[in-house]
């Protein structure tokens, strides 16, 4: 039961930024000139998952939500649910307050990748 609840919290940054060709353009309006993509640790352990649909567009986009909104030790932290998602089962159910605010960072994380990446 844990592991899927970590799987799911995983693949939501992922998962929810598929399909479409649009890129978000910082004014908060969707065109075709702006596309997040940057380089780092969640891009990399998305594109090491082995999922069908993490794409270099994709991973890039879900690191550039990322970069805007978790620290790099956060990003490091958080880019090991990929490879062990119970990690993110036994950080959600923590009751130590540095989890349960990192917790909180990582579902808005996920929240922001699946709005702003809908469109890669």
């Amino acid at each position: 039961m844990m592991r899927i609840g970590l799987a799911c919290v995983a693949l939501l940054a992922l998962a929810a930024c598929g399909g479409g060709s649009r890129g978000y353009n910082p004014s908060g309006k969707y065109g075709s000139s702006a596309v997040l993509f940057a380089q780092g640790p969640i891009s990399n352990a998305c594109m090491a998952g082995g999922r069908k649909d993490a794409t270099r567009a994709r991973c890039g986009c879900i690191q550039a939500v990322a970069d805007r909104s978790m620290s790099n030790s956060e990003q490091r932290r958080g880019a090991k649910f990929f490879k062990d998602p119970h990690q993110a089962q036994e950080t959600r159910q923590s009751s130590r307050p540095g989890d349960e605010t990192f917790w909180l960072n990582w579902k808005e994380f996920g929240n922001s990748a699946s709005t702003l990446c809908a469109a890669t």
